[in-house]
């Protein structure tokens, strides 16, 4: 009996941080991480427009871009997709980013993956839409430029280091054609 005691305790001591965890679990994310990320939800939706990619050597290539943005997680995060289709509506860029709120660093966080790469990046809100930034070597970021108003999304990228004037990376002018209900819509059912 005594064994048993000593059994039932210890699985209950190893089980009650599973439980405490458990008990804390909040799928739609906090109250603040939901208010803060809500503050993007301009940007949900379907957009499509024109993107000019400035290339190295002083080239330009144009594609037809395509962004979906909408929330998930109860609203705590916001998801998006771009695609770049070439005059053959054949995608040629693809990328995926989650912005989501950082309660500890009292900042945004913009996860995104496109071209084989991904990463962490410097994200802030501004008063018309938003500003995020790649570092592109020592002293050096591309900077992302956003405005959005009146269902027009129009987002500038410049390569930027210190002591050099900064050259255009690509230039976006979209539009906003519609409600998504993506990503939440079409989720698999308990059933």
């Amino acid at each position: 009996m005594r064994m048993r005691a000593i059994v039932f305790s210890a699985v209950l001591a190893l089980s009650a941080p599973g439980l405490a965890m458990a008990q804390a679990m909040n799928p739609a994310g906090s109250d603040e991480q939901r208010q803060q990320v809500a503050d993007l939800s301009f940007l949900d939706g379907e957009w499509r427009g024109e993107a000019v990619i400035f290339n190295r050597d002083g080239s330009r290539t144009t594609l037809t871009q395509t962004e979906r943005v909408g929330p998930l997680l109860g609203g705590s995060i916001r998801v998006v997709e771009g695609r770049g289709y070439d005059a053959a509506g054949v995608t040629v860029f693809n990328a995926m980013a989650v912005i989501s709120w950082d309660e500890r660093e009292d900042r945004y966080r913009f996860r995104s993956w496109a071209n084989g790469h991904d990463g962490d990046f410097r994200f802030e809100r501004t008063d018309t839409g938003f500003v995020w930034e790649v570092p592109a070597g020592p002293g050096a970021v591309v900077r992302y430029t956003a405005t959005v108003q009146d269902g027009v999304w129009h987002e500038v990228g410049a390569y930027m280091r210190e002591g050099m004037e900064p050259r255009p990376t690509i230039e976006m002018t979209l539009r906003r054609i519609g409600e998504s209900d993506w990503p939440a819509g079409g989720a698999v059912p308990s059933e």
